[in-house]
């Protein structure tokens, strides 16, 4: 058993964990967070997404071990004060979800890729979310979200 301590959406989380235990297995059985899914469990998906240090990461690729002393951010840390972060808005606003399952992963790795490009062509934005699989809506409406969500920023 290993001894881990990170900062969760901003509270700082403290647990023993096996040090086979997965970022995505912690973050959802042991904290409860199940906004991070698992999808494929081989990191071609994308639904595991997150921010670590500031950076989108498959959370199915990393031990919890590995993440200790991190900053972690889910998507229930994207939004503040009751208030959706962009991104979630544009999503809803523009239909860029169906089922949703992949939208949780899409949109962390959507908050990167704009943090990185602010005004992200339509390519660029095809191209920084090639590593998110989504099996419902085409992209097109994700890929309008972006923009949208690029253009109230």
């Amino acid at each position: 058993m290993a001894q881990i301590t990170m900062t969760v959406n901003g509270k700082v989380r403290k647990a023993t964990v096996d040090p086979r235990v997965l970022l995505v297995h912690f973050l959802r059985e042991h904290l409860r967070l199940t906004g991070t899914h698992v999808g494929c469990d081989t990191s071609q998906c994308g639904a595991c997404t997150v921010h670590i240090d500031g950076r989108s990461a498959k959370s199915c690729t990393i031990f919890a071990v590995q993440a200790d002393g991190s900053e972690i951010t889910t998507i229930e840390g994207l939004a503040s004060d009751g208030k959706l972060h962009p991104l979630q808005e544009a999503f809803w606003e523009e239909h860029g979800l169906q089922c949703g399952f992949c939208t949780p992963g899409m949109i962390m790795a959507s908050a990167t890729l704009l943090k990185d490009n602010p005004t992200p062509t339509e390519r660029e934005i095809r191209e920084g979310l090639s590593g998110n699989f989504c099996r419902c809506t085409g992209y097109q409406h994700i890929v309008n979200a972006v923009q949208a969500a690029a253009n109230k920023g």
